[in-house]
């Protein structure tokens, strides 16, 4: 982060709360609402979020931290390159961990090299920056001459990292404790209306609203969220020791990556890298695997993941799931097994019809949910086209 490129978010002119009303009231405190209100109150507004959650511990807290902005394409690319500069706008005046350190993209064979490859002519070498084989193996901190299963890969810069555990966490502080801005945690909501989001501890009024919840909209939207066919995609993750001599900050990213983020699924050999997936490793695309990882600031590694979509999520994690996903990062990383520490399930909203659910359900209230595994990417970008007027609704 640097105070050059990052500008103070201090707003110029800031309007106080009053007893029960806002400019802005926010219903939900995962990443998504939490980057509203961040904008809202650099725009001089005052907000209220309501969570019922007493901390945020939903897919928000339980992802990779990666701002995975150069694997996207088309307007979701533009939403996400504006998300870059609001986290660290938010990184440096919330105090979050931020590092603009990219992704790697390892490359294994042929067939992968040339996705990255036509991805470089497609965007130019300073937003692709090709690699060598024995690069990657550096980077991945394999022994010295341990590139044998390597053919190269590419370097993504534009990406960003943040700490899951703890960016939402600190946003919420920051937001309760501007003059203008508070959480009202614990607090469910039992209805809305224009003007008035109605909860457990009574109204909250604001000229305002916008419903940040992710995919429990159907709780309260249940025809918007069928008409928007959103489901709740399950995630298996861990987190490792690190190997010792692991040590970037980047996210690393693979075939079965290459698989599922569109800038990538955009080129000629997409299809060809598919079939050959099939061919060695038809258990990973059986899990919907996406097998990557991110090391965190205490060294350790974020793993996994996979994705099983249903409407309702199942609690219970397959235990084949979780060795295929460990085994596979194992042997990006050049080690025999992970030492892996905790494990969890992470859900986030997914839906057929598109990306995202920006719908007016009144005067006055919007829906707001990325319904993709970008929520973390798109956060502050979305929130920035909402207050300047750019963000379109899709139904």
């Amino acid at each position: 982060m640097s105070s050059s490129t990052t500008p103070s978010t201090a707003p110029a002119v800031s309007r106080p709360l009053t007893p029960g009303r806002s400019d802005v009231v926010i219903v939900g405190a995962g990443i998504i609402g939490l980057a509203h209100a961040f904008e809202a109150l650099a725009d001089g507004l005052s907000v209220t979020v309501v969570e019922r959650d007493r901390q945020p511990v939903g897919a928000s807290v339980r992802n990779f931290g990666h701002c995975c902005i150069s694997a996207q394409e088309g307007e979701l690319l533009a939403l996400a390159q504006r998300s870059r500069g609001g986290w660290l706008r938010a990184a440096e005046a919330a105090g979050l961990w931020a590092r603009e350190a990219g992704t790697l993209v390892v490359a294994r064979s042929a067939t992968e090299a040339a996705v990255l490859e036509e991805l470089r002519a497609e965007r130019g070498g300073d937003a692709v920056e090709l690699r060598t084989a024995a690069q990657m193996a550096t980077a991945l901190g394999r022994a010295d001459g341990d590139d044998r299963d390597l053919v190269g890969g590419a370097f993504l810069p534009a990406d960003l990292r943040v700490n899951p555990r703890e960016a939402a966490p600190a946003l919420a502080r920051w937001v309760a404790e501007q003059s203008n801005g508070r959480i009202l945690w614990g607090t469910a909501v039992t209805g809305i209306e224009p003007g008035t989001v109605h909860t457990t501890r009574g109204p909250v009024h604001g000229e305002r609203i916008l419903v940040c919840v992710g995919h429990d909209v159907d709780y309260l939207f249940p025809d918007i969220a069928e008409d928007h066919e959103i489901q709740r995609c399950r995630l298996t993750m861990a987190r490792a020791a690190a190997p010792a001599a692991f040590h970037t900050d980047s996210a690393v990213l693979t075939a079965t990556s290459m698989l599922r983020y569109d800038a990538f699924t955009a080129r000629p050999s997409a299809a060809r890298l598919r079939e050959e997936v099939i061919g060695h490793s038809p258990e990973l695309l059986e899990i919907g695997a996406n097998v990557m990882f991110t090391r965190l600031p205490d060294g350790t590694v974020l793993v996994g993941d996979s994705h099983h979509y249903d409407a309702t999520t199942p609690p219970f994690i397959d235990e084949r799931t979780f060795e295929l996903l460990t085994a596979a990062v194992a042997d990006v990383l050049g080690v025999r097994q992970l030492q892996v520490l905790e494990r969890w399930q992470g859900v986030y909203a997914s839906s057929s019809r598109g990306p995202l659910l920006v719908r007016d359900l009144a005067p006055g209230v919007r829906a707001i949910s990325v319904t993709s595994g970008i929520g973390m990417t798109l956060s502050f970008g979305l929130a920035a086209a909402t207050f300047d007027g750019t963000l379109a609704a899709t139904g």
